[in-house]
Parts: structure tokens; sequence; C-alpha cells
């Protein structure tokens, strides 16, 4: 059974059905989004799988939790609530992420504090809890380990100055992958996925987002299937610990100097007054 935070929209999403398709039961993390996570949880109970049975009553495929997990508390009594519903974790995928812009000019403790706490202290305390719970109980699935996918981003590997907070965050957590690797072997493995450019969101128009998917090396970035394939590929590869998968189309090769939805900007002709 694998716990997904932020698991009821987008990359999140993708990455729960690609797992519930290869077997995995799912257990749903969200903070606000209620109504996705239910029906999401609706859809991978509904649907059958050819070559699975079906799961025995006190064992759904599928179930909702909802936690802050800025909230130490609220985080530290996540991996207990799943296993006393849906029983052990044998996988972890630490998605669930705050990015809000801030630079050196207007960069504030409070900024720091708040995607350290979700970006970094998180994951480490979710990683914690899933290795203690797991102990040293027999596998359920080929390898044995239990194992943890940490999301980083692709820009640790090519660093520009803008979001500042978000990109230490998330710098402290890659160190933090393969120190946890070192620490927890060899009953939890812990891995990276670094995504590149993979979907729009409100800080980018459409012709924004497709002209940053032609700056990559490849001219195409990721999309949220992809990232969920790489996913899958870690926790079903037992051999593999400590290292991060750039999923990205190239786009850490390109050395770009500020953000991409910055250099998009600049690309796009201006539009008409």
């Amino acid at each position: 059974m694998v716990l997904v935070t932020g698991a009821a929209q987008r990359i999140g999403r993708a990455i729960a059905l690609e797992l519930a398709a290869a077997g995995w039961r799912v257990a749903v993390h969200y903070r606000h989004s209620a109504g996705p996570a239910q029906a999401l949880v609706q859809h991978l109970n509904a649907v059958a799988r050819p070559g699975l049975p079906l799961p025995l009553p006190r064992e759904p495929r599928s179930a909702a939790f909802c936690a802050d997990l800025a909230d130490e508390a609220a985080c530290r009594a996540l991996v207990p609530a799943v296993v006393r519903e849906m029983g052990r974790i044998d996988a972890l995928v630490n998605n669930a992420s705050l990015f809000e812009h801030d630079n050196a000019a207007d960069f504030s403790f409070a900024a720091m504090e708040r995607h350290w706490r979700a970006n970094t202290g998180a994951p480490l305390l979710l990683a914690q809890a899933l290795h203690e719970a797991r102990g040293h109980a027999p596998p359920r699935h080929e390898g044995g380990s239990a194992v943890v996918v940490n999301l980083l981003d692709q820009k640790l590997w090519a660093i520009n100055p803008d979001h500042l907070s978000y990109t230490l965050s998330k710098a402290a957590l890659e160190v933090a992958t393969r120190m946890l690797a070192m620490t927890f072997a060899p009953h939890t493995r812990v891995c990276g996925v670094a995504p590149g450019i993979t979907l729009t969101s409100s800080e980018m128009s459409a012709a924004e987002f497709d002209t940053a998917h032609r700056m990559t090396p490849l001219g195409r970035g990721a999309s949220a299937d992809e990232i969920a394939r790489a996913v899958r590929f870690l926790v079903e590869s037992p051999s593999i610990t400590g290292t991060t998968l750039l999923v990205d189309g190239g786009q850490h090769l390109a050395g770009q100097a500020r953000d991409v939805v910055f250099l998009a900007r600049e690309v796009l002709p201006a539009p008409p007054r």
C-alpha cells in the first residue's frame, strides 16, 4: 500500500492512478481538495483491474485522508491514521508542495518557514514515520524494503534566483533524500524525482506554457503521466536508493538565468494595446 501526499489533483493524481493501475492500494492525502480527493477514491475503488482480486471488506483499494502537513502534529498523525484504516504502508510519495514566489529582495523568515514546513519538514517526518511503522516486518512486494519517493525540482541542477524560499526548501529535501537513504538502509529506500515544466498554473498563460516547453533541449517538457511513470519505476526498483531522476526534457541542461515563466514572457510578443 502506498501513501501519496497531495494526491487529489494534478501530478499527485496522476501518480495515484499510475500506482493503482499497477496493483497498489492508494491512500489519498489532501489538505483542501476534499471533493477531488473523494472522487478519486471512488474511482479507484470502483475500477476493476484485470488479474487483481477484489479487496477484502476491511481493505479498501483507496481511502482519503485530510491533513495540513505544515502542522507538525497533523503531519505526525497522518501515517498512524493510514495504518489504522488501510494496514501497513510499503511506499510513500511526498508530492504535496508549497510554491510561492520570492527572491533575495523580498525574502523573509516567514516565507522560508512556510516552505520549510511544507516542503522539507513534512516529507522528513512522514519518511521517519513510514520507516518506524514498517520496522523489520516481512515484505509484501518484490525487493523487500519500504520506499520513499520525494518530488523535487529540476532547477536544483540549474539554479536561478527566482522562488528563493521554495528552491532552498527543495534543495534541503534533495540533500535529505541522500541522508535518509544512508540512514534507513537496508530497510527503507529513499529516492527523488525532479520534474521540469509539466503542468500550467495560474502564473502562466497557455501561450507562455507552450513556449516554455519548446525552450527545453528536447523541445518538450514532461507530462504528469511521465512523472508518474518515473515514480512507479523507482517504487518498483529494489536496487535504487539515494538518487534522483530528472524528468524535464533536458531543462536542467539549459542554464536558464531566470525561472522559465519569466523567460517565456520575454520571448513572446507583447500583447496588442
